[in-house]
């Protein structure tokens, strides 16, 4: 037996990527030995084997320039006979570059990641907004605030590093982790989402960027137009600058990105030393006395203030502030060791930014007061009347603006209170300056990044356009120039007050899924998750991706509400589409995990009437072959049973994949399972899937199988072997089922002049009347012997589908003539209790007549040339004859089965009479007993009973065990 026809789809030649001198699994008949890793390899030397020691290449998807890739040789070339194999070697390729392709810029963890990252989490918000969150919370609850958040984003940097050291990381940043990790559906949902909020972050932080020099422009009375206009212009200058640095090449951006780190580090060094340097007067009149432990303990404590002052409320205003961790990893493809620098780099950047958060909040908390007038004469000394507020410590009286609530300086009140400290103010403006566009141009960075890798994948349609790109680097131009176009259009709108939460909650998303990929990766016990990074917990993770989403809500209800109704929809449209990737994400790991687990849970419940499905096991051959076959049975098994397409190759090989069957399937959307055997004849195939197909209680009761429409012209043993097969299935207790259509089942010869046929049917999808509607025709059942219910149970099912469901269900009864009244109420008495809902029972009490003399003619010519007196030799004895061809049918056996033949031939005449329109006929199939009946008169049977009928014929027959039952336990 030749068993290669059934080898594993998953060849090596499909890990190769492309390479002309891979080894093929597909019985290819040549391939290149100079490829075969063995030959240059002394470690099996003096032994002739192609085996090979273990070798980078072999698991390595790319190729190195000027080095051919090493193959792994396949097991059919280990294990067949080297003279069945032609070695052909290949000549090299002229194509071939003479020259290695120029090598992109490729950053490190610190430049690449850590800055980029920290950059990123630095902000406005920074500069504006954390003495003042300082002053309402108090230096206490906002460290609290400041913690909280930094635990949520390096709960995210753990699984993101979990994530990116699990296997070698590409570009695509955000949606590379979610979307290898979960799956298209989330991932590409995200990716979208992702690429679109960085687009109109790019326009936030321009925005801001536009707003500060508008006011310093302000300042000096200087003006454009009008201050909206202005900040329009200067937005729009402002992004095409940063499209200029971003389009140069990441070398560029790059430095960029070094130049404006460079120009905040110096900030802070301005603050730090202001904090130190004795206040002036006229400082001191705004509230600023450098480091005073009473301030300290006065700053300490909250002092809330406003609609906003509440500890949610500061919270939800600075966490914005704390994202931006996954800047680094969105130029995945850019990092020379993704594995490394992303790891790395952002948990090094959430730890140095955590710090500067801490300390700028101790820092002026000790510094400055939370109300000042301003006026130089507000000293204790110059004004009379009672003195509030520490200021009175050092000589000065802030009470009149403090009991109206009107003093302009303080922390509470004087948003610049870091450029009041500074040592030298413009420095702390350069710093918002340099903030605002490094975030800027971070994100205008990664949203084309992320959106080329998400176009690559083609999950969405009429995307792909932006995902070209040029240079060395591959640099996404066109998306470059979306992220613009959007960028400028939120830029000219100018109102991101309501824009701005729903970015929020598109950030948080992306972290609440990154969180729960992790967790999802490590709860499914997946052989392949493996990460190199150990300092994570699978229970954090989920403890991060709940806390996300609670935070989502913190911020903007109804913003979070958008976010995830978003999510949905483009989760429910690529679920829909269904896009052809394998990434082998964790989804996968936990459908298995799911499938296995109710699999072996079944095996602990025993099986009940009630919950009888009929698990089809389908002799489709190829399924393309026989179409009318397949649909048929998905018509009642779709979405409620077992089904399970079965070929049984024996001599030709098969030409089509597993997998081309099973794409065939789902295009067809037939949800059936395909399973081949190799085997010496069909007989034998049949038996081995009879007895091995299935898992535990999933497991096949009925076969089905085409009628023989040729069996006239076939050899005898071929109908030996098809009524073989159904008394094997008797024997294992399985239920049968034949299909007979009066066009035939197969439909491959009228693909005869076709070098491949099932190659070319394997890809098409040919049109079968059980796809259409039946309306309002009648399903006949002939429930002729109790099989156990099999019979009535089918045509049942049938009519829960709407094809079927106009269909008025008919049920035949065999009777006398002097009971038919008496039996009929009885048997619809009997159907009435399976609450079947059948209403028409008809008996027939001339189904035991005698049938027409010329049909009785046309059996006898039908079985006349399995006579044994039409092959019985000279001198043979016809019970010898008999004896060595169990096929023939000898002058005693059809006496002995005459009773029953003329039954089968009366039968028909009753079919032809009352079902002649009928849209499906169901038949109780006769049962021959083996070794008793010779397999052509089983044969003949079969074929009288269903001849000439124009509807489709089921011959039905349970294995005698109750399928129906009336109790309800």
């Amino acid at each position: 037996m030749n068993l290669t026809t059934a080898r594993s789809p998953f060849s090596v030649s499909s890990l190769s990527n492309g390479d002309d001198r891979k080894f093929s699994l597909g019985g290819c008949s040549s391939y290149d030995t100079d490829s075969v890793a063995s030959r240059s390899s002394g470690v099996f030397s003096g032994y002739d084997t192609l085996d090979t020691p273990p070798s980078y290449d072999f698991y390595s998807n790319t190729e190195i320039f000027g080095r051919a890739k090493k193959s792994r040789p396949s097991l059919f070339q280990l294990h067949s006979n080297p003279q069945e194999s032609s070695v052909d070697k290949q000549s090299p390729d002229e194509d071939e570059p003479t020259e290695p392709p120029p090598e992109p810029a490729r950053f490190g963890w610190a430049q690449g990641v850590m800055i980029r990252c920290m950059l990123n989490i630095w902000g406005v918000i920074l500069y504006l907004r954390l003495p003042w969150i300082t002053a309402q919370a108090g230096i206490g609850l906002t460290w609290i605030i400041i913690l909280v958040s930094s635990s949520i984003t390096g709960i995210t940097g753990l699984s993101t590093s979990a994530i990116a050291t699990n296997g070698k990381v590409k570009g695509g940043g955000t949606y590379f982790l979610i979307s290898r990790s979960l799956g298209p559906e989330l991932g590409g949902s995200i990716g979208l989402i992702f690429a679109f909020a960085n687009a109109v972050a790019v326009a936030m932080h321009t925005v801001g960027f536009a707003e500060t020099v508008q006011a310093l422009m302000q300042e000096r009375d200087v003006s454009m137009v009008d201050k909206l206009n202005d900040i329009r212009i200067i937005g729009v200058i402002t992004v095409t600058c940063l499209l200029a640095i971003s389009m140069a090449g990441m070398e560029w951006e790059s430095k960029a990105q070094v130049l404006f780190f460079f120009v905040i580090m110096v900030s802070f060094a301005s603050y730090i030393v202001g904090t130190i340097i004795p206040a002036t007067p006229e400082k001191q009149a705004k509230g600023f006395f450098s480091y005073r432990a009473d301030i300290f303990a006065e700053n300490f404590v909250p002092g809330w203030r406003g609609l906003e002052g509440s500890f949610f409320g500061m919270f939800s205003i600075f966490f914005p502030s704390a994202t931006g961790i996954l800047a680094g990893a969105n130029i995945s493809g850019d990092l020379k060791d993704p594995n490394v620098a992303i790891p790395r780099g952002t948990m090094l950047a959430i730890f140095w930014t955590t710090i500067s958060y801490l300390i700028i909040s101790a820092t002026i908390g000790s510094c400055v007061l939370r109300d000042a007038s301003g006026y130089i004469n507000d000293t204790v000394s110059s004004l009379s009347g009672e003195c509030l507020g520490v200021g009175c410590n050092y000589g000065w009286n802030f009470t009149e603006c403090m009991t109206n609530k009107t003093c302009p300086f303080g922390l509470s009140n004087y948003y610049q209170s870091m450029s009041l400290v500074s040592a030298f103010a413009p420095l702390i403006s350069a710093g918002i300056f340099g903030a605002t566009l490094s975030s800027a141009l971070a994100c205008l960075v990664s949203a084309p990044k992320v959106f080329q890798c998400l176009c690559k994948d083609k999950l969405y349609p009429g995307i792909g356009f932006f995902g070209k790109g040029y240079g060395k680097n591959n640099e996404p131009l066109r998306s470059y120039l979306l992220a613009y176009i959007i960028a400028i259009c939120f830029i000219l709108i100018a109102e991101l007050n309501t824009i701005a939460p729903i970015i929020s909650n598109f950030f948080l998303c992306s972290y609440a899924l990154i969180n729960f990929s992790c967790f999802h990766a490590s709860i499914t016990n997946s052989p392949g998750w493996r990460p190199t990074f150990r300092f994570y917990s699978k229970w954090l993770s989920l403890l991060g991706a709940v806390v996300s989403v609670i935070i989502m809500f913190l911020l903007t209800w109804w913003a979070a509400l958008i976010a995830i109704g978003i999510v949905i929809f483009l989760l429910g449209y690529v679920l829909y589409k269904k896009p052809d990737v394998n990434w082998g994400s964790s989804m996968q790991a936990s459908s298995y995990n799911m499938a296995l687990s109710q699999c072996v849970g079944l095996n602990q419940v025993e099986d009940h009437i009630k919950n009888y499905r009929p698990q089809c096991l389908v002799l489709s051959g190829p399924p393309c072959m026989r179409p009318s076959l397949v649909d048929f049975i998905s018509t009642f098994t779709k979405n409620h049973s077992l089904m399970i397409c079965a070929n049984v190759i024996t001599v030709r090989k098969e030409k089509a994949k597993i997998s081309t069957h099973l794409k065939w399937l789902d295009k067809r959307r037939i949800k059936s399972f395909y399973h081949t055997v190799v085997a010496d004849d069909l007989h034998v195939g049949v038996q081995m899937l009879l007895q091995s197909t299935g898992l535990g209680r999933m497991k096949p009761n009925v076969l089905v199988m085409g009628f023989k429409k040729n069996w006239r012209k076939a050899q005898p043993n071929n109908i030996e072997n098809y009524i073989g097969i159904l008394h094997d299935a008797f024997d294992l207790q399985y239920g049968a089922c034949v299909l007979r259509m009066k066009e035939g089942l197969d439909i491959s010869r009228t693909m005869q002049a076709h070098v491949d046929p099932e190659e070319l049917m394997a890809t098409s999808q040919p049109t079968t009347v059980f796809q259409t509607r039946q309306g309002k025709k009648t399903i006949d059942v002939y429930w002729l012997s109790d099989d156990g219910g099999l019979t009535l149970l089918l045509p049942y099912l049938l009519t829960r589908k709407k094809r079927w469901g106009r269909c008025k269900v008919r049920v035949f009864v065999g009777g006398e003539a002097q009971k038919v009244e008496d039996q009929k109420q009885e048997l619809k008495a009997l159907i009435s209790r399976f609450r079947l809902g059948f209403q028409d029972v008809q008996v027939l009490p001339d189904i035991n007549g005698k049938p027409q003399s010329e049909h009785i003619k046309r059996f006898e010519d039908l079985i006349a040339p399995y006579r044994v007196s039409s092959v019985q030799k000279d001198g043979q004895e016809a019970d010898e004859t008999t004896k060595d061809f169990s096929w023939m049918v000898s002058d005693e056996e059809m006496e002995t089965f005459r009773a029953k033949s003329l039954r089968q031939i009366r039968l028909n005449e009753v079919i032809q009479d009352y079902s002649r329109d009928a849209a499906l006929i169901i038949v109780t199939m006769p049962v021959g007993r083996r070794g008793a009946c010779p397999s052509s008169l089983y044969m003949a049977w079969l074929e009288i009973v269903s001849r000439d009928l124009r509807p489709p014929v089921l011959l039905v027959r349970g294995n005698q065990e109750n399928v129906l039952t009336m109790y309800c336990q």
